[in-house]
């Protein structure tokens, strides 16, 4: 190509804009029917059977969990709660792929994924109440979890990640920070900051855009004009790809070789998720079918990640209605233990909130606390 054939290329904007969306293929290992459309891709996961199955009771896990505390908020038993069915693979088998010194930077949506590393259901559930102690990140006998609290502020959870992951390079240390975000968590500054400020090191960072259509009413196309919002990563320098977040084969093979990538010392991945949030974006008086139809909500239904993978594991003669059905009863038995043991801890007390507000109160405060423990409150 000469240089003149080079300089239309690069001042023609229209194929600017195709070339963006060409550089970004989707992921993907298994159909929407469950059937394997990448037998290599399969291989290359490493998952044995039995490891299949465990990631898919996580995925059921996760679902059930979802309805419980969509029940419980209803009953006005719950705090705040985001649902998250649909993104079953997008969370879990991500998840699947760290381990348990890996650190964990969550959103308000990512609870199960805290779950998956040993905090119990029973602190999230006092954690979506305000409760102090929903701020434990502790095991039930008392080891630590390799997690921030869920972060409420939009995107700041990867600035936060970028930091541990700058220790944990120093340190030499083979594990890494992994961080999830919505499709809005992209239009924050901290989400790019964060990228760049991890790639301008090398921090042992893997970062997770869950790309699930709508930023609370907001459509994702009303949000960014980038064809993709994986290109964001490589404004910061860094792989950044597309996975199928309803293949749960998939979004672990993305997440497993991103982590060893960044955990080697190369720096971070961006790994963008397609998917959707198949309920509100909260319990809090959200109504999705105010900005989408629910054509469109059915026709994700009939994608859900469930599904298909509940297919794959059929057709790989592993998983069975029975075997489903008796693990729901156990997980939901398990959750009943959780909320009777979230509503038997002690309620806070003003004096509570004032106690744990500073690490040493001020001398107004102590008499406010001196005051109120004096009333019992």
């Amino acid at each position: 190509m000469t240089i003149t054939e080079t300089n239309k290329k690069i001042l023609d904007f229209n194929y600017q804009l195709a070339a963006q969306d060409e550089a970004f293929p989707t992921l993907q290992v298994l159909a929407n029917d469950g059937s394997v459309v990448d037998e290599a891709a399969l291989e290359r996961t490493g998952l044995t059977d039995d490891q299949l199955v465990e990631l898919m009771k996580h995925m059921l896990f996760s679902r059930e969990l979802d309805i419980r505390s969509t029940k419980l908020a209803k009953q006005g038993r719950f705090g705040f709660f985001a649902p998250t069915a649909g993104q079953e693979a997008s969370q879990m088998a991500s998840a699947f792929a760290f381990n348990d010194e890996d650190w964990l930077f969550p959103g308000y949506r990512d609870i199960p994924e805290i779950i998956m590393k040993g905090w119990p259901v029973w602190k999230a559930i006092l954690w979506s109440r305000g409760h102090v102690q929903g701020n434990v990140m502790t095991t039930d006998d008392g080891k630590d979890v390799h997690s921030w609290f869920p972060q409420i502020i939009i995107g700041a959870q990867y600035v936060e990640a970028a930091g541990v992951a700058l220790g944990l390079k120093k340190r030499q240390k083979d594990a890494v920070a992994y961080a999830y975000t919505g499709d809005g968590g992209t239009s924050q500054g901290d989400f790019y900051e964060a990228m760049n400020f991890a790639a301008a090191y090398q921090a042992n960072a893997v970062f997770i855009a869950q790309n699930n259509g709508f930023a609370i009413s907001t459509p994702r196309d009303f949000q960014t004009a980038a064809k993709h919002l994986a290109a964001k990563g490589w404004a910061a320098g860094i792989p950044s790809v597309v996975v199928d977040g309803n293949d749960a084969i998939a979004v672990y093979l993305a997440a497993k070789e991103a982590r060893q990538w960044a955990a080697s010392g190369n720096g971070p991945v961006l790994i963008e998720t397609l998917t959707d949030r198949l309920e509100p974006h909260s319990t809090a008086g959200d109504d999705p079918l105010r900005y989408r139809t629910k054509d469109d909500i059915d026709a994700w239904w009939q994608k859900d990640p469930l599904l298909r993978m509940r297919h794959f594991l059929t057709q790989r003669g592993i998983w069975n209605e029975e075997l489903e059905t008796a693990y729901i009863a156990e997980v939901n038995a398990h959750i009943d233990d959780q909320i009777k043991r979230a509503d038997g801890v002690e309620k806070q007390k003003i004096s509570d909130f004032l106690k744990n507000t500073l690490e040493v109160p001020s001398q107004v405060m102590q008499e406010q606390i001196a005051i109120f423990e004096s009333e019992g409150k």
